[in-house]
């Protein structure tokens, strides 16, 4: 099975909108700070830094923390002033107090994770600094030590707090990343943008600006904790941009943004664990630190996973505008794509194997999308009947991924009633074959109705599932299945309960969710009643 992606394909967007300006620093969608700090101190600045640029930015805005004057710093002339502010990028990392050795003032209090500080305006000279729990008392030994921070006369600095707490490793370790701001200014019609890596559990990158191909990227080998240097990339103003991350010459993930006015410079921190969901608040996300301190959060692009489920539809071809978005897709399969954020109308016409121009004539079925949110990643299951007309029509069911975190011992369970022949149903576990148990936990479900986001929590063991029609326990059909520690699971009836000729009998289509990482897909597989 083919997906061709297209002007649809994903891509990261590094240019940010001029709306962005208006965002305050503590702007809700900001992920909030974690609970106590641990580590170790005395870890060295300079080693794991990387040098670098800025430019022009203002000295306003709080970022999100308190922030105080930085006094003395050894080898320092009162008459020389250098500008600092300091950035946290550090997905497990808590909230954070900043204080100059040997004092037991913090010069910034209470930064949480994706806000930075202001400017400080401090003598230039050489600072040792030590990050410390927020609250913590100052006489508490530091979580981190930056050692010799040298400020030079007249110069501005960003320096970013990056990589995993947890970690000993040198790779992934937290370190603090002090750049020194230097942005080229901006030719007309342009900004510049100094984009950092900060991801630890991220590989090298490279950066596919248009998202037109991964193979020939215009920014290479970015590795992680490193930056596109201290000039600044210059990109156009006043246009959205989509520019692809890509490893390997593949594209890893998406991001998109209204565009920037002309002239700014900006900072662009890639940061938060790839092996979290999208939508989690530490998942991999772009950080936009704009010239007055305030931050702004940019969420991948959302993931559709389109699943063919309606009994009586052919293989399909499925387009969005003309863009072929999934090539011949059979009953029971799925694939997935990465979208700019907004609803889509999908047509949908006979199946054609390999990437094909949008046939002339109407299609056999059209269906709209709910808008898609950044960070989001949905379920679309075309389902119905192309031959009837009102609520059993062919349709697509489209699902937002909300699963609540499974407990040990137990597997999260989202029910869809997708079988447009089925009357209303009642779900639960079947100890003695034929009868559902009492109680069951699911009832009065109908086409095509799904239960709550959150899923429901069953025990992760084998046990077999029974549908009855409501307000009965004799079951219609039962399924035996596996459900794993910690899963998350969508379990679709679909297909027919009295099947035509040619049309697939009732089943499960169980997709497996389980997987929050985007570099593993959803999988599905079909489970025949027993």
């Amino acid at each position: 099975m083919y997906f061709h992606h297209q002007a649809l394909a994903a891509g990261l967007v590094v240019a940010l909108g001029s709306t962005l300006l208006a965002c305050s620093s503590d702007d809700s969608s900001s992920p909030a700070a974690m609970g106590g700090m641990g580590g170790s101190a005395g870890s060295d600045a300079g080693g794991d830094s990387a040098a670098g640029a800025g430019g022009s930015a203002g000295a306003s805005g709080t970022g999100g923390s308190k922030d105080g004057g930085m006094g003395g710093a050894a080898g320092s002339d009162a008459g020389t002033k250098a500008m600092l502010r300091v950035v946290h990028a550090s997905p497990t990392a808590p909230a954070v107090d900043l204080y100059v050795k040997g004092s037991s003032t913090p010069v910034a209090s209470g930064l949480q994770y994706g806000k930075s500080t202001s400017y400080l305006e401090v003598p230039a000279g050489t600072y040792d600094i030590e990050i410390r729990a927020a609250g913590a008392s100052p006489s508490d030994p530091p979580a981190f030590e930056v050692t010799g921070l040298a400020l030079a006369d007249g110069a501005k600095y960003t320096a970013v707090a990056a990589g995993d707490l947890a970690s000993t490793n040198a790779d992934d370790k937290f370190r603090v990343l002090p750049l020194e701001e230097k942005f080229e200014a901006a030719a007309a019609g342009k900004v510049r943008l100094r984009i950092v890596h900060a991801g630890f559990d991220a590989p090298t990158v490279d950066l596919d600006v248009g998202n037109d191909d991964p193979t020939k990227p215009e920014i290479s080998a970015v590795a992680r904790f490193a930056d596109t240097g201290a000039a600044g990339v210059e990109l156009p103003a006043a246009q959205a941009l989509q520019v692809g991350i890509a490893s390997a010459s593949s594209t890893v993930t998406a991001f998109s943004a209204p565009p920037l006015p002309e002239g700014v410079q900006a900072f662009v921190i890639a940061t938060g664990e790839l092996k979290l969901a999208p939508r989690d608040d530490k998942g991999f996300a772009l950080l936009a630190v704009l010239p007055d301190s305030t931050t702004v959060w940019l969420k991948q692009n959302p993931f559709v996973y389109a699943l063919h489920a309606s009994p009586d539809a052919p293989a399909v071809d499925i387009y969005a505008g003309a863009a072929e978005v999934f090539d011949n897709v059979a009953f029971g399969q799925m694939g997935r794509i990465q979208v700019p954020p907004s609803d889509y109308t999908l047509d949908f016409f006979a199946g054609q194997a390999g990437p094909t121009p949008k046939p002339a004539g109407a299609p056999a079925a059209s269906a709209k999308t709910p808008k898609l949110e950044a960070g989001g990643s949905y379920l679309a299951i075309a389902t119905g009947l192309l031959a009837q007309t009102g609520e059993k029509a062919f349709q697509l069911v489209a699902l937002a991924e909300g699963f609540d975190v499974p407990d040990s011992g137990k597997t999260r369970v989202r029910v869809v009633h997708a079988s447009p022949d089925a009357p209303a149903v009642d779900l639960g576990t079947v100890t003695t074959a034929g009868t559902l148990d009492p109680s069951p936990p699911i009832t009065n479900l109908s086409f095509p109705g799904a239960t709550d986001a959150m899923g429901l929590a069953l025990p992760a063991t084998a046990l077999t599932l029974g549908l009855a029609a409501t307000g009965s326990l004799s079951t219609v059909k039962e399924f035996a299945v596996a459900l794993p520690d910690g899963g998350r699971l969508f379990a679709i009836a679909a297909g027919m309960l009295s099947p035509a000729a040619n049309q697939p009998p009732l089943q499960l289509l169980v997709v497996n969710a389980s997987s929050t990482s985007i570099l593993d897909k959803w999988t599905v597989a079909s489970v025949p009643a027993k």
